[in-house]
């Protein structure tokens, strides 16, 4: 006699990834980091940030961001670097779209990246503000994405 009952419930239980995504990145270590290494951290850091991305939204949105390292020494110099605008413009937004998908009230968007680091640029800390924020939502997707697992 089998005690396999097909009409119990199993509990619901989150899918969880097989790999957990930062939830570390941080302005001041990446700008130093950048310095330091004479710009190769900076390269990592915002393919990673491409990267993660593409997992965390492209079965909601069906969409892939580039490579950013194939934009930094190929796509931006062929195009006087507004393929490097555009690419901004629209991770910027991804991020921002992702995070309110996911119930967070994010102010982050493609205008976070057109006030902060195309405007704010002139008053100079502008691009500092843009990277807070930058990092501070990849943050909170990530911890999402690592505690939920979708």
């Amino acid at each position: 006699m089998s005690n396999n009952n097909n009409n119990t419930q199993q509990p619901y239980q989150p899918q969880f990834s097989a790999r957990q995504l930062r939830t570390d990145r941080n302005m001041i270590l990446t700008m130093l980091l950048t310095i330091f290494t004479c710009g190769i951290y900076g390269l990592l850091f915002y393919n990673s940030v491409a990267d993660d991305i593409n997992l965390l939204a492209s079965r909601r949105d069906g969409k892939k961001t580039m490579n950013y390292i194939l934009l930094f020494f190929v796509v931006g110099p062929l195009t006087g670097e507004i393929g490097t605008i555009v690419w901004f413009h629209r991770i910027s937004q991804r991020i921002g779209d992702e995070a309110r998908a996911r119930g967070y009230n994010s102010t982050f968007g493609s205008s976070t990246f057109w006030i902060c680091n195309v405007l704010g640029a002139l008053i100079l800390v502008g691009p500092f503000i843009y990277m807070h924020k930058l990092c501070k939502a990849m943050n909170m997707i990530c911890d999402d994405y690592n505690k939920r697992g979708c």
